[in-house]
């Protein structure tokens, strides 16, 4: 065999090899052409949704809503006349107190300990001990404040405590601080976060905590990153910055299922005007979220027994997933509101007084 004719085998076995692992490469990563498109502005503006229908599917199909718990005919007795250290729902008449009570551990706890997941066994159902009791508390609150302030968010579909819990006690799509991922930046010097691909952010190469910035703080003016004309003409956002916005926008449209035109017009971005109402509903959204976190979610960090807070020790917090789970509407808009109407509203105001101030903490 000439050595020539050696070489050519070796490059024809090489290419081969190549062309092999490019081959599977594709084909694992190929979507089938399952997928549907739906029109939803002018033609020709690329204003267009596009649906995996097998995914959808799919998540339709693992989204399930609980029985509505039976009405009770009314007592005549308010619950805080039955009950002591009813802190929250004392207006309530003690047979919607009593519905609701058994709602919540279906949402909340079906499989755990029931009531107990809550209240302590032993000790009377007025006990504090437990953290869970403590925080359930203000979650209600919390609950009442999305159902009663944000409704150009929420209406008319509303919450309850099922929209994020889905019958678990911890939420799937919960956040925390992240510690950062430790790496030499070389000569690149500091990376900004970026490139190091995140859930959070649609495993993109952009920053990968678009949280602290814009759901924990306020997010005010620092979202719009956009010029509106041609030249800088006073705009010095930095393009880091631009790719933090960017990052947050990769969230949401995972979250909510959607492409970037559920929001905005594929020729004007930036323009109110041309833009679809959903992405008002979503200015609101966002801000909904930052004040969650910052009058509820966060202030509960003493409460929680280590086990339950994050790597660096802060509070579990909410982003756009821990309600929408993948659908453009949580639920896909089941009212489970229009069944639990006591959520829907604070109640007296020497019964209903938030923030309410919470009892010191107890070890668990």
């Amino acid at each position: 065999m000439s050595e020539r004719y050696a070489w050519s085998n070796f490059w024809l076995g090489l290419g081969g090899a190549v062309a092999a692992v490019v081959g599977v490469g594709i084909v694992s990563t190929f979507e089938w052409p399952d997928t549907e498109s739906v029109q939803v502005g002018y033609r020709g503006n690329g204003m267009v949704q596009i649906y995996n229908q097998v995914s959808l599917a799919n998540q339709v199909a693992q989204t399930s809503f609980p029985e509505p718990e039976p009405v009770i005919e009314p007592a005549g007795l308010v619950a805080s006349e039955i009950y002591d250290n009813v802190q929250v729902l004392g207006h309530l008449d003690v047979s919607d107190f009593n519905r609701l009570m058994l709602a919540i551990t279906t949402w909340v706890a079906p499989e755990e300990q029931g009531c107990l997941y809550c209240h302590a066994e032993g000790e009377e159902l007025s006990s504090d001990s437990l953290y869970t009791k403590r925080v359930a508390r203000r979650m209600i609150q919390m609950t009442m404040t999305v159902n009663q302030e944000w409704d150009q968010h929420v209406a008319p579909t509303g919450v309850t405590c099922y929209t994020c819990h889905r019958g678990q006690p911890v939420p799937d799509n919960i956040w925390f601080l992240d510690p950062g991922q430790w790496r030499t930046t070389g000569l690149v010097g500091n990376p900004a976060g970026q490139n190091m691909p995140a859930t959070a952010a649609g495993l993109s190469s952009l920053p990968f905590d678009p949280f602290v910035t814009f759901l924990e703080e306020d997010p005010g003016s620092s979202i719009r990153v956009a010029g509106l004309e041609a030249l800088p003409n006073g705009n010095r956002t930095s393009i880091k910055q631009t790719e933090w916005t960017y990052s947050l926008m990769m969230h949401m449209s995972t979250s909510l299922g959607v492409n970037c035109t559920f929001c905005h017009n594929s020729r004007a971005f930036s323009d109110w005007e041309q833009s679809p109402v959903q992405r008002t509903t979503a200015w609101h959204g966002i801000r909904m979220v930052s004040e969650l976190n910052a009058d509820y979610l966060n202030p509960l960090q003493n409460e929680y027994p280590a086990i339950r807070l994050g790597p660096t020790g802060d509070a579990p917090k909410a982003n756009c997933a821990t309600c929408h789970q993948g659908a453009y509407k949580p639920l896909y808009g089941y009212e489970m509101l229009v069944d639990y109407p006591s959520l829907a509203q604070y109640g007296p105001p020497e019964l209903q007084d938030p923030p309410m101030a919470m009892p010191a903490a107890t070890s668990q």
